[in-house]
């Protein structure tokens, strides 16, 4: 995935043709853009809108948010449909699962709306290739979320020095992004530090709840387990609670996924260890752009990545760190 370079190109080249050759067309319409987060409650998804709307204000396009309350196929495509009958001019969507938003979002494509994925995707995440099912989209806007699951398997091998148990706190399979992040973790530990073992992965359905019941089940059968890395807000929330609860903070270390100010408190009192920030705003601010650039009649990336900010707790209080603590 192309990175920061072409992120920073896409943003220059199209703010100049939007505001410059493609302000005459803006003139006579004044575009809808819609953006479907996963889901409205979570902190990461609040902070896309904010980035979103930032880059609506910039060039006069009307931003619609619309989302389900949960990270969940089932209540998503029904609030996809809803938007779709609304005709807006282009959907960002952060599709909920690989394979069940397909045809649900082929819909929005049969009927002229581009489609632009955001944080996740469908399909392979592969567009515009002229093979599959799902390669219709424009564009895919994201971290790289392999890149992210290796930055963590680094950050937790070098917490536990280098050896010991651990294991992934995850979400369910067929969820792109924390697929992804798992299989980088892995792969980074496979190949780097032969000295941990990876146990088995515990699946939480987003439950925090359940998280934290499965790390302390976890450690009932592995007293020896030295980390846990958290690929999700409500995996990382669960597994801090888990390690506290079983009174085992600081000796459990626990390497979080994203940046709520929930997360950066719990850097500060030593229940987290470290957190992999992505830079959401950034995802929401560049897919209006993306967007806006092709309804003005400008070509745009297939996908554009954006990038990672470790915190811990000694660079915490660093304004140009802080900066990148999701809005809650």
């Amino acid at each position: 995935m192309k990175r920061r370079s072409i992120l920073g190109a896409v943003a220059a080249a199209s703010l100049s043709l939007s505001l410059g050759m493609g302000a005459a067309q803006a003139q006579d319409k004044k575009f809808t853009i819609a953006l479907i987060p996963g889901l409205t409650t979570d902190a990461f998804y609040i902070t896309m809108q904010k980035g979103a709307q930032a880059a609506a204000d910039a060039l006069g396009v009307e931003l619609v948010f619309q989302g389900a309350p949960d990270f969940n196929p089932v209540t998503q495509v029904p609030v996809l449909d809803a938007v779709i009958a609304r005709a807006p001019d282009a959907i960002l969507i952060a599709p909920t699962d690989t394979t069940q938003l397909v045809e649900p979002l082929r819909k929005a494509h049969d009927a002229g709306i581009p489609v632009i994925t955001v944080d996740t995707f469908i399909g392979t995440g592969q567009y515009q290739t002229g093979a599959g099912d799902a390669d219709f989209p424009l564009s895919y806007i994201a971290s790289d979320n392999v890149l992210g699951g290796k930055i963590a398997a680094r950050a937790l091998a070098a917490a536990i020095g280098g050896e010991g148990k651990v294991y992934v706190s995850n979400v369910k399979p067929g969820i792109s992004t924390t697929d992804q992040r798992e299989a980088g973790f892995k792969q980074a530990m496979a190949e780097e530090f032969p000295n941990v073992t990876v146990l088995e992965t515990q699946f939480n359905e987003n439950d925090a709840n359940k998280a934290a019941s499965q790390l302390q089940g976890v450690l009932a059968r592995e007293a020896d387990l030295k980390g846990v890395f958290g690929a999700n807000l409500f995996s990382a929330l669960g597994a801090a609670n888990g390690v506290q609860q079983a009174g085992q903070t600081g000796n459990v270390k626990v390497v979080a996924f994203d940046a709520p100010g929930s997360i950066v408190d719990n850097l500060s009192t030593g229940l987290v260890d470290v957190a992999i920030a992505q830079h959401p705003a950034e995802i929401g601010y560049y897919g209006v752009v993306s967007a806006y650039a092709h309804l003005t009649g400008n070509s745009i990336p297939v996908s554009i990545g954006t990038g990672f900010t470790i915190i811990d707790k000694n660079n915490v209080s660093d304004p140009n760190v802080a900066k990148y603590v999701y809005s809650e």
